[in-house]
């Protein structure tokens, strides 16, 4: 993909969660059940980094488990990272462990905000989908692996939105968006969000197979898969990897 065209997705992306971070943080208020099932992979760490935190409710789910370690949440939303922020100073316990900085998970820098946390364990949920470009997704996950120390994993997850015929019935027609088709990658579609089709976000189809080689090209080792989530209980892939 071009260099252009990766810079624009990125940046139709970025207007999407800036204006729309208020009625995200509404639907995103909860957690799924699927947090149990990687609790397991997050529980025993010390120190937990958080990729695309959102509003702060991998933190939140973590800390009803009775988890106390360091947290580290980066994420690009300034709205969702206050919405964070607002729900941890709720909270009547000490949360100087924790903090959530705002860093572009889109650029090539973005772990310079990592910089001086050493993460036992990397939670990076629903973000591979929404970075333009094959290429540039790898680059991410090869990131991801350096961040790794012995015995730390990557915990992450995509969105399996065309498994879904509701979903299927959100992917607009590129032009809509003012692309031109010719310029993305097999795969990638443009979602709408809301009433009216008001929000409009990037996202790449990743399945089983295609997460398996991106992890392998970037050097990780995948320790398991599964799917979870939604109605039919397979809205989300998620997949636990080690560094090599």
């Amino acid at each position: 993909m071009k260099t252009e065209t990766c810079a624009a997705l990125a940046a139709l992306n970025r207007e999407f969660y800036a204006s729309f971070a208020e009625d995200f943080d509404r639907t995103r208020a909860g957690w799924p059940l699927s947090f149990s099932r990687i609790l397991p992979y997050l529980a025993p760490a010390a120190n937990v980094l958080d990729l695309g935190c959102g509003n702060g409710r991998l933190l939140a789910f973590l800390r009803t488990q009775g988890w106390r370690g360091r947290y580290l949440g980066l994420d690009s939303s300034r709205g969702l990272l206050a919405a964070a922020q607002e729900r941890l100073q709720a909270e009547r316990e000490d949360v100087s462990a924790t903090a959530f900085v705002e860093a572009d998970l889109l650029s090539p820098n973005w772990c310079g905000a990592a910089a001086g946390f050493a993460p036992d364990a990397i939670a990076c949920l629903a973000v591979l989908h929404h970075i333009p470009g094959r290429d540039q997704r790898v680059r991410f996950l090869a990131q991801c692996a350096a961040l790794l120390g012995a015995g730390a994993v990557l915990v992450l997850s995509t969105w399996q939105f065309m498994g879904s015929l509701r979903l299927r019935g959100r992917v607009l027609p590129w032009q809509a968006a003012g692309f031109d088709e010719n310029d993305l990658e097999p795969g990638d579609c443009l979602l709408s969000w809301g009433a009216g089709a008001a929000g409009k976000r990037y996202c790449a189809t990743i399945d089983r197979e295609e997460l398996g080689a991106l992890a392998n090209e970037a050097g990780l080792v995948t320790s398991a898969t599964f799917v979870a989530d939604g109605h039919e209980g397979d809205l989300n892939l998620y997949g636990v990897f080690t560094s090599r």
